[in-house]
């Protein structure tokens, strides 16, 4: 740090044309100017400017580092300008990560939409229903259903969603008589990779809002399903189409759902999950480059 103070110090005397004005421009005493330039050319075994009382004369040696001063400084300023231009307009690589479930249908619309316009922007998008170490692997940001552990990471949460229990439009109708009989869960289970073998869910009426007690404000109690794998996908576009087949009934996100109404249909269309909060993580603990910001509102934008 000493050589490149010492290094703008003998520019800027160079520049101006004496160590007065040097100083006025550094905001520092003269006597500071003098000592850097005392200590650099001891430091260097070079005699780098000649002086009297009336002008200075660069020698050589003077010359050739004065050249090579500039350089280091110009360097230097475009390094900041290039720093914060990248506050203004987003560019460079950005790594997300994000569940199965949410990046072809949530995630890449989403920054399809926010990043179209900035050709020097490019995204390495990464599906993985895991919980990625962030630091590590280089991930910008990842998009996480439910809230994580306590860490060194920002999270934030950006919305939610429900999952749909449902099945094709003929399985729901060979199960009517189950279903009014809410002796649903002999049907087989279409399971996502995540889930356990052992599957439970609860559910509340649509046409009211459920408290902490269990029960809904208008007294009826929450309503509980369980069911075992029978079939089990490891993404969510196989788990989708098997339940388009006619496999059996699973869960999808909503906004999956809605675009598939006319092949799929609620096995409780009277009664809902509860909500499932998103949450968008990154690492950057001071300024969070403008891309970051962009890609996590625009998500957050298409969730809501």
């Amino acid at each position: 740090m000493s050589k490149l103070k010492q290094m703008t110090v003998f520019m800027y005397v160079v520049q101006l044309g004496s160590i007065t004005k040097a100083a006025e421009k550094l905001d520092v005493s003269k006597s500071v100017v003098s000592q850097h330039l005392k200590q650099l050319e001891s430091e260097l075994a070079v005699t780098l400017l000649k002086r009297t009382t009336r002008k200075q004369i660069l020698t050589t040696a003077g010359e050739h580092f004065y050249q090579q001063c500039c350089t280091m400084h110009e360097l230097a300023e475009q390094a900041w300008q290039d720093a914060q231009q990248l506050q203004l307009t987003p560019q460079g690589l950005i790594k997300i990560t994000a569940p199965h479930a949410l990046m072809d249908h949530l995630v890449l619309p989403a920054l399809h939409e926010v990043f179209h316009a900035y050709p020097d922007v490019q995204l390495e998008l990464i599906s993985h229903d895991g919980r990625s170490d962030l630091m590590q692997e280089g991930i910008d940001i990842a998009i996480r259903v439910g809230e994580s552990k306590t860490s060194n990471l920002k999270q934030k949460r950006i919305g939610d969603f429900r999952d749909v229990l449902c099945g094709s439009v003929a399985t729901i109708n060979n199960h009517q008589a189950d279903i009014a009989a809410l002796e649903v869960e002999n049907i087989r289970y279409v399971a996502n990779h995540w889930q356990e073998k052992s599957i439970h869910h609860s559910f509340s009426c649509k046409n009211s809002r459920g408290d902490k007690s269990g029960s809904n404000r208008n007294g009826s109690p929450r309503f509980e399903l369980n069911f075992k794998t029978h079939h089990k996908a490891n993404t969510l576009p196989t788990c989708l189409s098997m339940l388009e087949q006619g496999f059996g009934v699973g869960i999808i996100p909503d906004f999956i759902f809605a675009k598939h109404k006319h092949t799929l249909a609620e096995l409780l269309p009277d009664h809902q999950l509860d909500k499932v909060n998103v949450y968008a993580l990154h690492s950057y603990q001071a300024a969070v480059p403008i891309g970051v910001t962009m890609a996590i509102k625009a998500i957050a934008k298409r969730l809501g």
